[in-house]
């Protein structure tokens, strides 16, 4: 029979199976004794570790140590984060903070004729916030420019400051009290709860009289029509690189509360999308978008899982593969791997938290070949313990 009669379907199952077969050979159990070698440390017989290694071309495992163990994945959760608000909102989803007025812009009858009149606001100003951790000077002095163009120099009302986008809790579930943690908060001057304080001092240096405080408002919002002044917007394509290339966790907790502004809470968008992965969402625990929290559980397959859907999937691979820190190049793994053949060819996440070391993402091999992998370290006295053996993993990886 040659392979002209063979079905489809067979010859298919047969190209699957000798592609497996293909990587096998090629790893061979070089890879496998490699890493079983190092992990024969004497720093394994006290922590525990999990290590989870895939083959993306030909789709197949080629290391799996641990991989279905629940651990802590620290910073690695933003991968998760990431891949859920890109999967569901998208790139260019807004993150939106506005100005807007309620009542009537007149002239200030209250001066003399004498004297250059300009405008008043009779009413309210509101400062809505979107959880935009990108707001900054550009975007404070357009605020402080929307009223010099109605010619407002003095506002007879109160200034509001919306809280409404998020809950009043100020930290995430399950974060320790001695996190040194910037306040949740959905309106961000510079990634810090500094907004209103530099919003009233940017009326005072334009000259603009305004009232002496402010008022919040939290559930409900805003309660009457009004209309917007200025809207400033940034996107989540802007954001992603430094949530990942830092590992910052205030931008990760923003992406967090937006996809739970979106229709369903933010951790039943995450479970919805561990299940397309074909997993039990019922088998992980997600408490947060930074990886801060102490009750987040996730095993090293479901992070592979993860990372395949997006090598897979161009419209997450475009966005998220760039925001991974590279080793030896920049991010959190500018430091790492240097000088070995694993600097500029291992793009992944790192993530640490007391005890806990991980890292997670792609490797690609002087062969040619894309790696998904994944490594847990937990109950690691020295972080660098957990981080100089996944250096070590990536090297051989690499080869």
């Amino acid at each position: 029979m040659t392979i002209h009669n063979v079905p489809k379907v067979l010859f298919a199952t047969l190209l699957m199976l000798m592609l497996s077969i293909g990587a096998a050979a090629q790893w061979g159990p070089t890879l496998t004794h490699n890493i079983d070698s190092l992990l024969g440390h004497p720093m394994f017989q006290r922590t525990q570790v999990a290590v989870y290694v895939y083959d993306l071309d030909a789709d197949t495992v080629v290391y799996d140590r641990g991989s279905r163990q629940l651990m802590r994945p620290a910073s690695v959760m933003k991968v998760l984060t990431s891949t859920a608000a890109l999967h569901n909102l998208g790139a260019d989803h807004p993150f939106i903070t506005t100005l807007s007025y309620s009542g009537t812009i007149e002239r200030d009858t209250l001066l003399p004729d004498s004297v250059e009149q300009h405008n008043v606001l009779h009413g309210d100003l509101y400062l809505r916030g979107g959880f935009d951790p990108l707001f900054g000077p550009d975007d404070m002095k357009a605020f402080i420019q929307s009223l010099r163009e109605q010619d407002i120099r003095r506002i007879d009302g109160t200034v509001y400051a919306d809280l409404s986008f998020k809950d009043t809790l100020k930290w995430g579930q399950g974060w320790c009290w001695d996190d040194k943690a910037t306040t949740l908060t959905p309106l961000l001057y510079n990634a810090k709860d500094i907004f209103i304080t530099r919003f009233m001092q940017s009326l005072d240096a334009d000259s603009i009289v305004r009232p002496a405080n402010y008022r919040r408002l939290t559930q409900g919002g805003l309660e009457r029509d009004t209309v917007t002044l200025c809207c400033r917007i940034h996107t989540i394509s802007q954001m992603i690189g430094r949530m990942m290339k830092e590992s910052d966790n205030l931008f990760a907790e923003s992406l967090f509360y937006q996809l739970g502004r979106s229709g369903r809470k933010a951790a039943e968008q995450e479970y919805g999308l561990i299940r397309e992965l074909g997993l039990n969402p019922d088998d992980y625990t997600v408490a947060d978008g930074s990886g801060l929290s102490l009750y987040n559980y996730l095993t090293p397959q479901v992070v592979v899982r993860l990372l395949r859907h997006v090598w897979n999937t161009p419209r997450l691979l475009n966005v998220l593969y760039p925001s991974l820190p590279i080793a030896g190049y920049d991010g959190t793994l500018k430091k790492r791997m240097k000088g070995t053949a694993a600097e500029g060819n291992v793009h992944a996440k790192t993530g640490t938290l007391s005890k806990v070391s991980t890292l997670a993402g792609y490797a690609t091999t002087s062969s040619g070949s894309h790696l998904a992998f994944c490594i847990f370290n937990q109950g690691v006295l020295n972080s660098q313990e957990g981080r100089d053996f996944q250096d070590r993993v990536c090297q051989q990886l690499v080869k």
